[in-house]
């Protein structure tokens, strides 16, 4: 492997930009290539498709083999959706191609649960061709479970784990304030949800997560979905919502071990929340409880985790993993 990480930015969407700034800013990266299927993105210098202040040289593709046949690359930051069925075809490509992997596809953070046969294909492909498979973000990917398994190291013994996380998405991007109902009608909520369209992708990945990392196997899990529905009026910068409209959403996952609870994540996503913060409260000896006031930023900490997570990935044996399964992914910054 040559002194730097070459890495290829596989898309460039708000999140897949945001990655790419970051990784442009270390110095034990080196970026190779960008491809996205955007017409006003391919063709276009990727320093400033991603936003950078100088062009990168490096032409956005419009697939991943065209960005190989001119570089060679070690890892593929993925950023292309969050459904594992949808972007399979795309991991296969990659992992075919004998480069390891970074994505932020949240059903990717933990996939056996939901999607055990492609997760034990993608697996056995994997460790086939030498490669490592990584799916991660701020959540599933940290503040909902790879925070209360790293807290959960100081207990002798646990009876319950209750993670919360709530989010002012008035101080978010739009797309995640459109993607969690805010000023929809309670009907649309409904049928949305009941479609599968709108909800948080990745809580129920989280929980099978904290379980399989303290050990234990859920006798039952539920993941249920409620609306916000606003008794004042709230606005952001591009949406404002109306008394009775729907201001964000609620969504609540469940492990059952033995008929009794053990694991609770508790996601509340609302424009104008009275206060964002994120806590871990494990109940054990010794009891745990941490309390982040304000919240972890969902944007920049998922840029952060993924570009901190490539030389965990590249040094890590072959197969898909989970953040669990890594060393403490730390920030690397030398």
């Amino acid at each position: 492997m040559a002194d730097k990480i070459r890495t290829i930015h596989y898309g460039l969407g708000p999140i897949g930009c945001h990655i790419a700034r970051v990784a442009a800013r270390r110095s034990q990266i080196a970026i190779v290539g960008g491809v996205d299927i955007d017409p006003a993105k391919v063709g276009h210098d990727l320093g400033m498709v991603i936003g950078l202040e100088k062009p990168l040289g490096i032409p956005v593709e419009r697939d991943l083999a065209a960005v190989l046949k001119r570089a060679p690359a070690d890892v593929v930051v993925h950023s292309t959706g969050s459904f594992l069925p949808q972007v399979r075809d795309q991991i296969e490509a990659i992992i075919q191609a004998g480069l390891n992997i970074v994505s932020t596809c949240e059903e990717l953070s933990y996939p056996w649960a939901a999607h055990p046969r492609i997760a034990a294909d993608l697996d056995r492909l994997a460790k086939d061709k030498g490669v490592t498979i990584l799916g991660t973000g701020v959540n599933p990917g940290f503040v909902m479970d790879t925070l209360a398994l790293v807290l959960s190291g100081v207990c002798q013994d646990i009876t319950h784990v209750r993670i919360t996380r709530v989010v002012d998405t008035a101080q978010r991007r739009v797309q995640l304030q459109r993607k969690t109902g805010a000023g929809l009608a309670l009907d649309d909520f409904h049928r949305r949800v009941k479609a599968g369209t709108l909800r948080h992708v990745g809580l129920p990945e989280s929980l099978h997560m904290v379980a399989a990392g303290l050990g234990w196997k859920l006798d039952e899990v539920e993941d249920t979905i409620e609306p916000i529905v606003a008794s004042a009026p709230a606005r952001s910068a591009d949406i404002v919502v109306e008394p009775g409209q729907v201001a964000g959403v609620r969504q609540v996952a469940r492990g059952l071990k033995d008929g009794r609870e053990v694991i609770a994540l508790h996601l509340v996503m609302q424009l104008g929340a009275a206060e964002s913060y994120d806590a871990v409260d494990i109940e054990g000896t010794p009891p745990v409880h941490l309390r982040i006031a304000g919240g972890v930023h969902g944007d920049q900490a998922t840029a952060a985790i993924v570009v901190n997570a490539i030389p965990r990935v590249v040094a890590a044996d072959p197969g898909l993993l989970t953040m669990a399964d890594l060393p403490v992914v730390a920030a690397w910054l030398g």
